[in-house]
């Protein structure tokens, strides 16, 4: 401690702005992939850009080699592009531009990008501070052929606390593919295989159940009555099966409600789920109606996965059906990591640390407290939305007439549960 406080770190920082937008625009042509890109000035840092001493003024006549390292340190740098597994080489930086604000030249059509890279630039007596306008850039990377299949992991989360990136990829069919994506998303397969979007998706899928804290205490806590596996097997398979149903009719079919109040009441039903689960293990949960809850509040959990899908969903390419099916199989894969490694974990719990009764209720009590919060906030904020009865047509005949088709299934389900059960 002595040591630390007498030779104390001085911290340097450099202010960024809350929100700021990245445009991009990627297209492989012949040997070359051309990477367009524009950031806002007031993202790039430790640059001592040339200035007017009069004025402050940047000096647009000397600008140019400064905008070529501002290009390469902060754009490209962050930037990896693969061409199949192999990644580029450092690109070539074939021309920049400083615009001012209210620059409309990457807001429209990628030819209209390329030609105000090549065009003129802003005349010399252009009046900018350093934190004004864009800089815009155009990178060449070598590449072996524009038929190859292409990724970018962008590290743009320096440029500012909440980074917006619009990107489009033309590919050299002249198809055109956009993806609009907030922080960092990883490795971006910009035209991926089915296969390839079979894997990111069942990442993506089991992650997604890892991250969800209501499903994770929804789990933990449908767990602690079971003492032996088949029990709690069914109860897992009920919950996957339910989420399952309602999960594939919202992005498959969309058959999810579309009306403002209705995601804040599904995240007001998921912590009710929590709360019940622990209130009735409270009280003394009885096993065998486990896989009536199960299926109940498995339904509320398939909507809250589905709305998560909604904004990856651009990341499958042209297989948008296989990805929701490996989104599918990657949230039963992790409730069933889950529960292999809840049962075991609650069964030493009882056996070496809490009396299994005193222990349930100590445990479903801390999570009840916790539930009972989200139902209050959660409540005050589904409030808010105003409810109104939808119009009575075709459209809301056809969506009743569908969900009755799955309420056939689920209780076609649920008899075969029973009826294998008994």
């Amino acid at each position: 401690m002595l040591l630390i406080l007498a030779v104390p770190a001085l911290p340097s920082a450099h202010d960024i702005p809350a929100d700021t937008t990245v445009r991009m625009f990627i297209k492989p042509e012949g040997f070359r992939l051309h990477v367009l890109a524009r950031v806002q000035m007031a993202s790039i840092n430790d640059i001592d850009w040339p200035l007017h001493k009069q004025t402050g003024y940047v000096d647009l006549d000397r600008v140019d080699p400064f905008l070529r390292d501002a290009s390469t340190m902060w754009i490209s740098d962050y930037m990896d592009v693969y061409e199949g597994g192999r990644k580029l080489p450092a690109p070539d930086v074939v021309s920049v531009r400083l615009v001012p604000d209210g620059d409309q030249s990457f807001n429209d059509t990628y030819e209209a990008a390329v030609a105000h890279m090549k065009g003129e630039k802003i005349p010399p007596d252009t009046t900018l501070f350093p934190l004004q306008g864009f800089l815009d850039v155009m990178f060449d990377y070598k590449i072996n052929s524009p038929e190859s299949s292409f990724s970018i992991d962008p590290h743009f989360d320096r440029l500012g606390l909440r980074v917006t990136t619009e990107l489009k990829f033309l590919r050299a069919n002249g198809a055109q593919r956009a993806f609009d994506y907030v922080g960092l998303p990883g490795l971006i397969r910009l035209d991926p295989s089915w296969s390839d979007a079979a894997g990111k998706f069942v990442q993506m899928g089991f992650f997604r159940l890892l991250d969800s804290t209501e499903a994770l205490l929804f789990l933990f806590c449908l767990a602690i009555p079971f003492r032996r596996g088949a029990g709690l097997a069914g109860a897992a398979a009920v919950f996957a099966v339910a989420s399952t149903v309602t999960f594939v009719a919202s992005t498959a079919f969309n058959m999810a409600p579309t009306t403002l109040w209705f995601p804040p009441f599904v995240s007001l039903v998921l912590a009710v789920a929590v709360f019940y689960l622990a209130i009735e293990n409270i009280l003394g949960a009885k096993p065998e109606r486990r896989w009536a809850a199960a299926l109940v509040f498995g339904l509320a959990f398939g909507f809250a996965f589905a709305s998560s899908l909604q904004s990856v969903l651009q990341f499958a390419g042209s297989h948008p059906d296989i990805s929701i099916g490996a989104y599918t199989i990657g949230i039963d894969a992790a409730i069933a990591a889950v529960m292999l490694l809840i049962a075991p974990g609650l069964a030493l719990l009882f056996r070496y640390v809490a009396e299994e009764r005193m222990g349930a209720i100590v445990l479903s009590a801390i999570v009840a407290h916790t539930a009972w919060h989200w139902m209050v906030t959660r409540y005050a904020d589904w409030r808010r939305y105003p409810l109104r009865m939808p119009p009575l047509d075709l459209m809301l005949l056809a969506t009743v007439l569908r969900w009755a088709m799955v309420g056939v299934v689920l209780a076609a389900v649920v008899w075969v549960t029973k009826a294998s059960g008994s």
